[in-house]
């Protein structure tokens, strides 16, 4: 891949990407939930899931999308409201799970169809968080170069800021997967994995809902 930044230039957005990545927010909530209720497969399928949602942003910001909902409050809400009943829904859903099925094939992640929707889930989730566009509209052109057209060096620096948080999710997914067997051990009576996925949904829907039209994730 054709660099159009300096050394310098590139350790610093290196750095500052790996920061702001490992920093958790609600797509490391999101991600988490899954590993600990579903496995670390399901983790990674997440992982992917949300990557590919936040290239989405990416694209979008670099489309001027970003500048419209920052100038739009009416276009802001629609999409992050969008995300938030997105959001419940998939809280509902985890509490219609029956809770007779073992700790150890709790919705069962190793089908694939299961698999799938994960994916989807997880893109969904990322892709309709409209601050995630702003985010990167405002990140990322601290590093452009002016003498370089703009939208390829959006979706060149956006797809290094995705590649370093995917990994840092993983990271995520690997300490949370080594934690949950002994978490299953202690609360498979209570059919934890359920109510915890619920809850977290439940909560980043009402985070997304009432979180004010300029902040970050």
């Amino acid at each position: 891949m054709h660099t159009f930044l300096p050394l310098s230039m590139l350790l610093a957005l290196l750095g500052a990407s790996l920061a702001l990545a490992a920093t958790p927010g609600p797509g490391v909530l999101f991600i988490v939930t899954r590993t600990l209720s579903q496995g670390r497969k399901a983790g990674l399928v997440s992982v992917a899931g949300v990557a590919l949602g936040n290239f989405g942003n990416a694209v979008g910001a670099s489309l001027g999308l970003a500048a419209l909902f920052a100038l739009s409050a009416v276009a802001f809400s629609i999409v992050k409201l969008l995300g938030a009943c997105y959001l419940v829904y998939l809280g509902w859903c985890a509490l219609r799970v029956r809770g007779e099925r073992g700790a150890g094939r709790d919705l069962q992640a190793a089908d694939g169809l299961s698999l799938t929707r994960i994916l989807r889930d997880g893109f969904w989730v990322a892709l309709l968080n409209p601050k995630t566009a702003i985010f990167f509209a405002a990140f990322l052109p601290q590093f452009f170069d002016t003498r370089a057209p703009g939208m390829p060096q959006s979706v060149g620096l956006g797809a290094i800021f995705v590649m370093i948080a995917a990994c840092t999710d993983t990271a995520y997914v690997l300490a949370a997967d080594r934690v949950a067997p002994a978490m299953r051990r202690l609360s498979s009576a209570m059919a934890w994995g359920r109510y915890l996925t619920a809850g977290v949904f439940f909560g980043l829907g009402i985070f997304t809902a009432v979180a004010g039209h300029r902040a970050p994730d």
